[in-house]
């Protein structure tokens, strides 16, 4: 009879059909490890990796799977060695770029600056020890509209060259740097003009009669001429972000266009440059003034080498640009000169310089020939620091 199929579990054709899952032969022939599987079995069942997905734990212990457990892999809080790199070169380059910059302002600066003649012909004191400036703030109103000098309340000039409203002499050297007011009504002789106020030699014959007349009088040799009218003391000023001025009375000056209450407070342009010229409201006039006008310069040079103007490349190129574009300086002032004028003016002011006004005799602006011809003496031996109690705010003795 022909065989009939068995269903599972009936025959051998069963048997080698599910003979993988029951323990049967395989099919290579090889005979099959004793059964520790089901009972009944020939063979077990074949072994075989768990799949990825399974886990299993041991008995009372928290890891997974029967093996130790690879240790974790520590990440490195440090970055990739070649990132490290560009970070250093961008560095490197800002760090690169800065100094260019810091370096080429000044240089597009220097080319705004006016060169003007400011030697005297003819006989001239030797040459000094040390450096003397002599700085001058002109009352010209050269670069102002009519709006700015209403604004300012200069009033016009009617294009002549203009008074000089501040003089002073700056001296450095081996000793304290000093910084010396001349008022502008001091009675001297004038080359050529006779008796005369000093600020009259600036609108006879200009820098190099001024410069003549000082060196005449004082016999001390002025090396370098810097120069800045109202516009740009303002400019200047704005620059910087303001200065502190600190009146010792209140000041209400129409005619200097202020009302300044007592005490320290910041000024802008217009209010420091008015503060500077005002003179009406001091019972001794042009001396107190002098002594304004020096606060505000040494605020101006504190801020001008404050880290706030190099850090900030806006304010650096404003300051750089203000600064030059205002100035008038002699033929022979080189950048070095002028750095180290800036730096004096600081110096002067701070507590490790002297700031005077020269010896008078009474508030008439005479001169005190004796104590005057010392100190003069001691600038042209560059010996500040023997000067002493010659050095007085107002110029007169104890000061």
């Amino acid at each position: 009879m022909p065989q009939r199929d068995h269903g599972p579990g009936q025959g051998s054709s069963s048997d080698d059909q599910y003979g993988w899952l029951y323990g049967g032969p395989s099919d290579t022939g090889t005979p099959a490890a004793p059964s520790q599987g089901r009972p009944g079995s020939a063979l077990p069942p074949p072994s075989l990796p768990p799949p990825s997905w399974a886990s299993t734990r041991e008995p009372g212990s928290g890891r997974s799977g029967g093996g130790t457990p690879p240790p974790p892999t520590r990440r490195s809080s440090r970055p990739p060695r070649g990132k490290g790199r560009r970070v250093r070169r961008i560095v490197l380059a800002l760090v690169l770029v800065w100094v260019v910059f810091l370096v080429a302002v000044p240089f597009w600066a220097w080319g705004k600056i006016t060169k003007v003649d400011a030697d005297p012909a003819g006989d001239r004191p030797a040459e000094q020890p040390g450096q003397t400036f002599l700085l001058v703030g002109s009352d010209s109103r050269a670069g102002l509209s009519k709006a700015q000098q209403k604004e300012l309340t200069t009033g016009s000039d009617g294009g002549g060259r203009g008074r000089t409203d501040t003089i002073m002499l700056m001296h450095t050297g081996s000793g304290p740097t000093l910084l010396l007011s001349i008022p502008r009504d001091s009675q001297v002789d004038i080359p050529g003009r006779g008796r005369g106020k000093i600020n009259a030699a600036y609108a006879f014959g200009g820098p190099e009669l001024l410069v003549q007349t000082i060196e005449q009088n004082t016999g001390v040799r002025v090396d370098d001429y810097v120069e800045i009218g109202f516009g740009g003391f303002v400019n200047i000023v704005d620059a910087v972000g303001g200065v502190q001025i600190c009146p010792k009375q209140r000041l209400k000056d129409k005619a200097a266009g202020i009302n300044l209450r007592k005490g320290c407070q910041e000024a802008d342009g217009t209010t420091a440059l008015g503060y500077a010229r005002s003179r009406k409201q001091y019972a001794d006039s042009d001396i107190s003034r002098v002594q304004s006008q020096r606060e505000v310069l040494g605020a101006i040079a504190s801020e001008v080498k404050s880290p706030a103007t190099v850090l900030n490349p806006f304010r650096y190129a404003d300051v750089a640009g203000s600064s030059a574009s205002s100035l008038s300086i002699g033929e022979d002032v080189g950048p070095i000169a002028l750095g180290r004028f800036a730096l004096g003016l600081s110096s002067a002011m701070g507590g490790g310089g002297l700031n005077c006004t020269v010896p008078i005799a009474d508030l008439s602006v005479r001169w005190d020939r004796e104590r005057a011809l010392e100190m003069f003496g001691y600038i042209k031996q560059d010996r500040t620091a023997d000067i002493g109690d010659l050095c007085t705010a107002n110029g007169q003795v104890g000061g």
